[in-house]
């Protein structure tokens, strides 16, 4: 029997992702990526691989999939990761009511507690004490760096599976079981279309009919810390339990919304809340806001960094606050409030792309998934 081939176009952490699944199930795979390497959202980001913000269910179920398949690519690749954990900080009572409704809903089956004051300066002395009512820890976060990762991941790919990749490639066109860029053209098996914010070029009436967007997100990263410190787990203020679904079916939720609605109405209209995770060096990435429409501008808004920063400073305590860098993201997101796009467009041509800002925590276990249910016949 030959061996079954696949195409992969993007080589962002879903393409990296689709190609892994495709690969240990014994297809020859070929990723086009056309950049010269990733650019895009999945190098952009925390590196936070988040399970706390997905609601219970298969949702978390995929994304602690996800989390122990990143955890073995970075065991057998050599990746820099911290299972840190996160707290989310409460600093006034309704914020802590909703952290502790969501213990006693969760905690049975998520690695998670309730702290007091003191035991959550005992778990981060990054956290800033002045008005501190207690936090959120959870164990089950893991920060990677993504800006090295996501490349990694692809020279593990390659040399491990011999998967292989064109970079400096556009793919322009898809016909039947061929890809074609410029007067060049390749065939496979099976396509899969991976291209995360680029979606204008492949099969663009299908994705405009699926009601997809593109959110921009505005971040910042911290100087590496002096003499080595480190602030354990990764730090959220409250606002980040409004964004996160995982925290919307805690009954205190509605009310600190309202509060928020009132207070930190400017937030809220730029879709700001405010995390913090270290890195391998000792840098600090922070951030972020959520800006939606098909065309943003290129240019960042200094008045949205700088409330990220002054809410920053109301739950976090750095020896060293200096901004080193500034940037943006753009990745794809459903509007239909449908969580990812998986669609057959045609014979053995499939688009697998809308995960939002939950790539990186999502997307090992949805390809796992989708691949698995398609091809679970196929194994090495």
């Amino acid at each position: 029997m030959n061996q079954p081939s696949a195409i992969v176009i993007g080589a962002g952490i879903v393409g990296l992702a689709t190609a892994r699944a495709l690969a240990i199930r014994g297809f020859e795979v070929t990723v086009f990526e056309r950049n010269e390497h990733a650019v895009g959202a999945s190098i952009r980001n925390f590196g936070m691989v988040w399970p706390i913000g997905q609601p219970t269910g298969p949702l978390f179920e995929r994304a602690m999939l996800s989390r122990s398949i990143w955890k073995q690519i970075c065991m057998e690749a050599g990746i820099w990761h911290d299972e840190v954990g996160s707290l989310h900080i409460a600093n006034s009572d309704d914020e802590l009511a909703v952290m502790t409704d969501y213990v006693e809903m969760n905690q049975a089956y998520r690695d998670c507690t309730l702290l007091t004051p003191q035991q959550t300066l005992a778990k981060s002395n990054g956290v800033n004490p002045a008005a501190l009512k207690g936090a959120l820890w959870s164990g089950m976060e893991m920060i990677v760096e993504a800006r090295v990762a996501i490349g990694k991941i692809a020279g593990y790919l390659e040399e491990k599976y011999g998967v292989n990749f064109h970079w400096n490639t556009a793919i322009s066109q898809v016909e039947n079981s061929t890809v074609k860029s410029g007067s060049r053209s390749w065939q496979a098996d099976e396509i899969f279309i991976c291209s995360g914010a680029e979606f204008e070029t492949l099969y663009p009436e299908i994705f405009m009919q699926q009601g997809i967007t593109k959110c921009k997100l505005q971040m910042l990263r911290i100087i590496s810390q002096p003499d080595g410190w480190r602030m354990g787990p990764a730090l959220c203020g409250s606002l980040s339990m409004i964004h996160y679904p995982g925290f919307h079916a805690t009954p205190s939720l509605s009310q600190l919304r309202k509060r928020y609605e009132v207070e930190y109405a400017e937030y809220l209209k730029w879709g700001i809340h405010v995390m913090a995770a270290q890195n391998h060096t000792g840098e600090i990435t922070i951030g972020d806001s959520h800006e939606y429409g098909l065309v943003h501008d290129p240019f960042d808004k200094d008045f949205i960094n700088q409330l990220i920063i002054k809410y920053l400073k109301t739950f976090t305590h750095f020896k060293d606050n200096s901004i080193i860098q500034t940037w943006n993201g753009i990745y794809p997101k459903m509007k239909n409030g449908e969580t990812e796009l998986v669609m057959a467009v045609a014979p053995g041509v499939t688009i697998i792309n809308g995960l939002g800002g939950n790539g990186m925590t999502l997307s090992f276990g949805l390809c796992e998934q989708v691949i698995g249910a398609r091809f679970s016949s196929q194994t090495l």
